[in-house]
């Protein structure tokens, strides 16, 4: 004789501060137990079925409308991916070094918007505090220094970004084979009046992450953290490099999966899975399995799997980073705050470097060589590993794509985030203000970009609803979007 087990199910609907939108639902039994927790993408994301056709040299300004935060991402992505079928393996210095300089101002603005405008208000305001305070409005109010230096960061990155792709949003500065610009004298020195600033904020940025992370420490070093394997690009010579790179995985413990693979091969070593009740896929290590297979991508994994930091600054702080692990890699869920600041002082100082480099001033800025098929472009994300990947037929169109975002890419491990919160902090059937911020706080740790998942439609507000093994609704609370 079986019997059921009776159950409630909370939704949150949407996720909010975060780029896109999701839901979450949670389970509990009688005893308020939590059985299920997940992260549902509601929207639909048709990216791989609209250019199929497209001309390939239309692509890299195509797929950036995936979105408006880091079209960037994508543009190099699919351009990377374009040079191989154009024949161009290795582009000139001045196309290789405008596109790694459009890049790291992507980098440093996203990661400004998200630590500074979505993540800083749980931070400087506590996970309980009233929500018409815990905003980005209250962070300038209280704190009008902070909002100004997060605004200027983020602007300065965007600036970078228009002088090297034309545009700040949906620029067309990369095509295949290299690049249609280069860096005017003028364009140089304009960026370069405001980067002494620029350092002083960034590290401004990174030693507020790192001090509230270590003073907090015992509290949110297990809040929604677990061992998981970590995945992202590395140097040939185990340097940090958000542009280009070998495929790498570590598991917890740091003992390596694999090591320094061509990513033109990343289907001998990454699947997916699909799931009904979600429309992001599950990637996972082939080797190990869906089970045990998945892994971490962005901040928290490219500084633990990098040997080092290729610039002094952040090097120093990447080495801070891991005196609170005794050396190990940091498996922390809200220790990805930290590394993302390492990473923003890191670009801001590749930066520096970049606008030094009389080689943005050259005239050579496109290759052709051997006409290929099909192709992958690779690149570190702000959000983590970025697969792009094409088939091109003999009429130049687009016959095939797959797209493995970032986000996809930390799908499982945000779905294990809530499910530890969940169980640490639900409370019965009280739906709690501070409840409902803690699984949302655990999401935003990623910065996921639901909209590179996705394709969202309408307006979602967010309604939280626990529903009795009857179908009874036994509370409801509701937020507008």
């Amino acid at each position: 004789m079986s019997t059921s087990i009776r159950t409630q199910t909370i939704v949150i609907e949407p996720v909010t501060r975060v780029e896109g939108h999701g839901k979450v639902t949670i389970q509990v039994d009688e005893q308020r137990r939590v059985r299920q927790a997940r992260l549902h993408i509601v929207e639909f994301r048709g990216f791989e079925r609209f250019i199929q056709g497209r001309p390939f040299w239309e692509v890299p300004v195509l797929v950036q409308r995936l979105c408006g935060i880091c079209p960037v991402s994508h543009h190099l992505a699919a351009a990377k991916a374009m040079d191989l079928i154009v024949g161009a393996p290795h582009l000139t210095p001045t196309a290789e070094k405008m596109r790694r300089l459009m890049h790291y101002g992507q980098m440093l603005q996203s990661h400004a918007l998200h630590f500074f405008h979505l993540c800083s208000p749980d931070f400087l305001f506590g996970f309980d505090a009233d929500p018409a305070v815990r905003n980005i409005i209250g962070v300038a109010k209280r704190f009008p220094e902070l909002a100004v230096q997060g605004v200027m960061l983020r602007k300065y990155g965007q600036e970078v970004i228009k002088a090297t792709a034309g545009k700040k949003i949906h620029g067309t500065g990369a095509i295949p084979g290299g690049v249609n610009k280069n860096l005017s004298i003028a364009e140089r020195d304009a960026l370069l009046k405001d980067l002494d600033q620029i350092m002083t904020w960034s590290e401004g940025a990174l030693a507020l992450a790192r001090d509230i992370t270590l003073k907090h420490l015992d509290e949110l070093a297990g809040f929604g953290s677990f061992e998981s394997n970590h995945l992202s690009l590395v140097r040939g010579d185990g340097a940090m490099d958000f542009y280009h790179g070998n495929l790498c995985a570590i598991d917890a413990k740091g003992r390596p999966i694999f090591d320094q693979v061509d990513y033109q091969r990343y289907l001998d070593y990454i699947a997916e899975e699909v799931r009904p009740w979600s429309y992001m896929k599950f990637p996972f290590i082939r080797s190990l399995g869906p089970e045990t297979g998945w892994y971490r991508v962005g901040p928290l994994a490219r500084v633990n799997l990098c040997r080092f930091i290729p610039t002094p600054n952040a090097e120093t702080a990447r080495k801070e980073f891991f005196e609170a692990t005794g050396g190990r890699p940091n498996n922390m869920t809200m220790a990805y705050h930290w590394a993302r600041m390492i990473e923003l002082l890191h670009a801001a100082e590749v930066i520096r470097d970049l606008l030094h480099d009389p080689d943005l001033q050259g005239t050579d800025l496109v290759v052709r060589g051997e006409r290929r098929a099909e192709a992958v472009g690779l690149i570190e994300a702000p959000r983590g590993t970025l697969v792009h990947h094409y088939v091109v037929n003999e009429r130049d169109q687009v016959v095939r794509c797959n797209l493995i975002v970032s986000t996809t890419n930390n799908n499982t491990p945000m779905n294990r985030a809530v499910e530890r919160v969940a169980e640490q902090y639900l409370n019965g059937v009280e739906i709690t203000e501070g409840l409902l911020n803690r699984i949302e706080v655990a999401i935003r740790a990623y910065d996921p970009c639901l909209s590179c998942a996705t394709h969202a439609l309408g307006q979602m507000p967010l309604i939280v609803e626990i529903v009795g093994p009857d179908g009874a609704v036994l509370a409801r609370r509701t937020r507008d979007a």
